[in-house]
């Protein structure tokens, strides 16, 4: 079997990473080339002199940035495009605004009558909502390094071993073919990164890098969905599910005891409220016009909710069945010509696929992985 050259070198590193595709653990053999450090090498040799290889790294993002916006050294990633983020960021801004009109003119009336931790949950929920989004933001997808020159050249020579010059050879396939768990994929050669993809990687256009476990690029976090912040995405769009569940029903629960003009309510240890005085009835819509922001909130908490509600039944759906969107609206999986293509990638259980996805040690980012910077050595050779 071919192998498929990915490189990750640090400081310390001075080999190229050739890594063979193991037919049942496809995954963990990649990443493990990709970690592998070649540590007895400490010193490169270009021509006739030898550079030590603590000199002259440069991390990998700063040769081969893509359209990314990259913060703080690489710790912070994000999309060239990020107008859509900040609009996401001032809804959840301006409905944190409307949650704090809502509770302070409500609340006082609802942790009265029913519980003084209404608003400490809203907002835990508000927090909790903010900072995985922070997170998907901010996180390195999983972008996969481009190859370097002389990586490139290598494999050119593997696709390539025995090139003519002769016009009338036609070019051989840039795939490669690789079984998983009895299943053949087959690899991509991407002519941007100049590498092949690894399997489930993908090139985003926007964003300009192979990204590894590719679900989708979505303009709202303002970053790639890979396989290093899919958890935090689904956590920002279960919990923000949550806060306009939470603040419907308690808009909802707010009106209804308005209606009633209810002037205390005791909480018994049955877990049932006893009504001890009613002045008078209203209408419901008598309720609404004494609380017209609580409405207005009502509203986006309805339209919102709904929306997200399918986001993350779909998303959930994807999980147990061990699938990426790409996949899915591609249908990389489904039947064609009568015959059904099996996922390779299905752990054949529920739980397995969830922890799969959810839970699995995070892989470290590749982008920031140090390489040697050829300008430099150049110079040195030259002008030493």
């Amino acid at each position: 079997m071919n192998p498929m050259l990915l490189s990750n070198t640090n400081p310390r590193d001075s080999k190229n990473v050739s890594i063979t595709l193991d037919p049942i653990v496809i995954d963990d053999t990649i990443h493990n080339s990709l970690n592998k450090q070649n540590s007895s090498q400490d010193e490169r040799k270009l021509g006739t002199t030898t550079i030590s290889s603590n000199v002259h790294q440069v991390p990998r993002w700063k040769i081969f940035p893509g359209r990314n916006r990259i913060f703080c050294n690489g710790r912070i990633i994000m999309a060239k495009q990020i107008s859509v983020f900040n609009c996401t960021l001032a809804l959840l801004i301006s409905t944190c605004i409307h949650n704090v009109v809502f509770f302070s003119s409500s609340c006082p009336f609802l942790y009265e009558n029913i519980s003084v931790f209404i608003p400490i949950v809203a907002g835990f929920l508000f927090i909790f909502v903010l900072l995985s989004l922070l997170r998907t933001s901010f996180t390195d997808p999983g972008i996969i390094p481009r190859a370097t020159l002389d990586e490139a050249v290598y494999i050119e020579q593997q696709i390539v071993p025995n090139q003519s010059n002769s016009p009338t050879v036609r070019p051989p396939p840039r795939t490669k073919e690789v079984i998983i768990n009895d299943q053949l994929v087959k690899l991509k050669y991407c002519f941007t990164c100049k590498i092949f993809r690894p399997p489930r990687a993908s090139h985003c256009s926007l964003c300009d890098n192979c990204v590894e476990r590719f679900d989708h690029h979505c303009p709202w976090v303002g970053n790639c969905v890979g396989k290093r912040n899919y958890r935090s995405f689904y956590m920002f769009i279960v919990s923000l599910a949550f806060l306009c569940i939470y603040v419907f029903a308690c808009i909802i629960t707010h009106f209804i005891l308005r209606k009633l003009l209810v002037k205390n309510f005791r909480w018994k240890s049955t877990n049932c409220f006893k009504l001890t005085s009613v002045s008078k009835t209203m209408t419901l819509l008598d309720a609404v016009k004494q609380s017209p922001v609580s409405a207005g909130v009502l509203v986006i908490c309805f339209i919102s909710m709904w929306s997200i509600l399918g986001l993350v039944g779909f998303h959930t759906y994807l999980i147990m069945s061990n699938l990426t969107t790409n996949e899915d609206i591609k249908g990389s999986f489904s039947k064609r010509n009568n015959v059904h293509n099996r996922n390779p990638y299905s752990k054949n259980s529920i739980f397995s696929n969830c922890y799969t996805v959810l839970c699995a040690p995070l892989e470290p980012r590749y982008a920031v992985s140090y390489i040697c910077d050829l300008k430099s050595v150049v110079k040195k050779i030259l002008f030493t």
